[in-house]
């Protein structure tokens, strides 16, 4: 098979729509947001933008509270986090923050937390729907496709957002390139993305040797394993300290809703 051919049957990588047009081109006030609708949002959003980092620092909790309150995706979800992705390269973010400091290099903080907030959204776009759809498919036989049309919108929209927080896995900087890892491992359980998890894993491992960060050692490790990788290897003290103390919590919750399903339990669980 020659190499025009294979590249011809890779997928063809999902295209974000400029900021601008989707800025311009969405009907906000329509959408459902946790506080009624999103007519508020464009301002928002474009302050985001900004080059003052006082004013994007403050449009973050309004551009993206709104649409994942209490770890809810809602009708404006989806065109507010491809905004989000579309100006992961606008250049008010990547220039970054600058200290008092000359010699320091610049600081993106503003980048960090919508990779973050990306990241949080599709852990839980997949947490939920599965949920969702385990618990229907108890109670309804084959579920009701017709429900978490939201979130089912958000994993859609998975391809295209992995096409912008890809481009930073390589960043200079450790925390960016460390949020983007973060944010680019529940994006590849999309049908289309799986293929990446190989190269995640790579980047994985150099989180693993050089990071601290509790969460995200927790969420690497936990992608690994379920990738198939053996992690024995990477876990230090405090990772294997995390893994055992969250499986005392699930065989605390696991005998406390035995309890409760048999009437017998009298005191909630210890967490």
């Amino acid at each position: 098979m020659s190499r025009s051919r294979r590249q011809a049957e890779q997928p063809r990588p999902a295209e974000l729509t400029p900021f601008q047009t989707l800025l311009d081109s969405t009907d906000w006030a329509s959408l459902a947001t946790a506080c009624g609708t999103g007519e508020s949002l464009p301002a928002a959003l474009t302050r985001l933008t900004s080059s003052d980092p006082v004013i994007r620092e403050s449009a973050l909790q309004d551009a993206l509270g709104p649409v994942t309150h209490q770890n809810s995706i809602y009708e404006a979800t989806v065109p507010v986090a491809l905004f989000v992705a579309a100006i992961l390269n606008h250049p008010a973010i990547t220039a970054g923050d600058y200290s008092h400091d000359a010699a320091a290099p610049p600081t993106h903080p503003t980048l960090v937390r919508l990779l973050g907030w990306l990241g949080d959204t599709a852990y839980d776009a997949d947490d939920a729907d599965d949920e969702c759809v385990a618990m229907d498919e108890r109670h309804y036989g084959k579920g009701r496709p017709e429900e978490y049309t939201e979130m089912r919108a958000f994993r859609d929209a998975r391809p295209a957002i992995f096409s912008a927080v890809e481009a930073l896995l390589g960043h200079d900087d450790a925390d960016v390139r460390h949020a983007a890892l973060i944010a680019a491992i529940p994006l590849t359980e999309h049908p289309l993305l799986t293929r990446h998890q190989a190269d995640l894993a790579g980047h994985a491992r150099r989180l693993l040797a050089t990071s601290t960060h509790r969460r995200h050692r927790d969420r690497v490790l936990d992608a690994l394993n379920a990738w198939g990788h053996d992690t024995c290897g990477w876990e230090n003290a405090s990772d294997i300290a995390a893994r055992e103390h969250r499986a005392r919590l699930r065989a605390a919750r696991a005998s406390w809703d035995g309890n409760r399903t048999g009437g017998g339990y009298s005191e909630d669980p210890p967490f």
